[in-house]
């Protein structure tokens, strides 16, 4: 242990006086749990809510949980593999981040997560279905399970993660599925807030990145699929800010800030990269849905036949709720494209400038 120099102790109790305790640090919850916050702001204070973040080794995940132990909240962090919970170690102080092994079929588990939260979210979720675990046991049955604990428990809040695109109308199964989700979770926990976020770029995304390696599964359509991107660490700032805002909509969409193909994002990860535009052919849709289910028989994750269907579904237009939680509008994706493609330009091209390709015209909502 390093001794504290005076200077050090000083400092320490100037921060402990002006961190005096205020009314402003005292929140009641419905459930008349109180919550006083204290110490300096960072990784060292402490907020006095207790969160529990259920798919937090999600890519979405782990930036929410960054965010919360940030200001100081103390987060639970169910896991099902040992090595994805070691990321969260260095991002909270001693005793703000706790693991806890869970399986989502067990309530007995889901229990002791939530059970001195105040504030729950769920994010669990999955892109393709395999033998244990479909979209149904997931998004619908799962959802239901988590929320129906947590009002058991007598959590305060819920916050349910779906999709922009969510609809029970929808051709593919993943989208139902999260619509058939919000419906179980708002019947036993009336008071949830349901957040619809649209596609998600980010460091380890499966946008972005995936463009750079696997070109020809985006030209389905054409690249004429319409989408509206959204910068993960937005959406994370978004979640977090929930915790500290006690009247909102009961449901919140977080779109990105403009309509996009996959036509001009290939084109922007091509600029991007420095790499020449891919000579793949256009795949029939046919054909690309059966090449998907002879992958399933491999090991890995690979394209499955409802992300095929998903490549011809546009992301609807409306607006953003952006401002109900406390935020202005989301970062456009060139503002970020090059730090998450960088890796994939040459050793000569690596400090090159960058130049974006010519953003398409703004598509009038008369056209949908």
């Amino acid at each position: 242990m390093f001794a504290s120099s005076p200077n050090t102790l000083r400092l320490q109790r100037i921060i402990q006086k002006s961190g005096q305790r205020a009314y402003h640090d005292l929140v009641t919850l419905p459930t008349n749990k109180p919550i006083i916050s204290q110490g300096p702001p960072g990784y060292s204070a402490v907020s006095g809510h207790t969160v529990t973040v259920f798919g937090c080794t999600g890519f979405l995940g782990r930036y929410l949980v960054s965010k919360l132990a940030k200001m100081g909240t103390q987060v639970i962090v169910p896991y099902r593999d040992e090595d994805e919970a070691r990321l969260f170690k260095p991002m909270g102080d001693l005793g703000q981040i706790v693991r806890m092994e869970w399986d989502i079929r067990n309530e007995d588990q889901i229990a002791e997560c939530l059970r001195h939260s105040d504030i729950v979210y769920n994010l669990v979720g999955r892109d393709y279905e395999t033998k244990n675990f479909d979209y149904s046991s997931v998004h619908v049955t799962g959802a239901e399970r988590i929320a129906s604990v947590a009002a058991q428990s007598g959590v305060s809040r819920f916050v349910h993660v779906s999709h922009l695109n969510a609809s029970t109308t929808s051709k593919s199964k993943f989208y139902q599925t999260k619509a058939e989700g919000e419906e179980r979770v708002k019947a036993v926990f009336p008071t949830a807030t349901i957040v619809r976020p649209g596609s998600l770029f980010g460091y380890e995304d499966k946008l972005l990145t995936n463009m750079a390696v696997w070109p020809i599964w985006w030209k389905l359509n054409h690249g004429q699929t319409k989408l509206r991107p959204v910068h993960v660490m937005d959406v994370a700032q978004a979640l977090a800010n929930i915790m500290s805002i006690p009247q909102l909509p009961s449901t919140l969409s977080l779109p990105g800030p403009s309509t996009l193909t996959y036509e001009w994002l290939l084109d922007l990860v091509s600029s991007v990269t420095l790499q020449p535009p891919s000579r793949a052919p256009v795949l029939p849709q046919v054909v690309a849905t059966t090449l998907a289910k002879v992958a399933q028989s491999v090991w890995w994750p690979a394209l499955s036949p409802d992300e095929v269907i998903r490549r011809y579904i546009d992301d609807i237009e409306v607006p953003g709720d952006w401002a109900a939680v406390g935020m202005s509008e989301p970062a456009e994706i060139e503002n970020h494209a090059i730090t998450y493609l960088r890796r994939y330009r040459s050793a000569e091209n690596f400090v090159r400038p960058i130049v974006f390709p010519t953003r398409p015209s703004p598509v009038s909502p008369e056209a949908y």
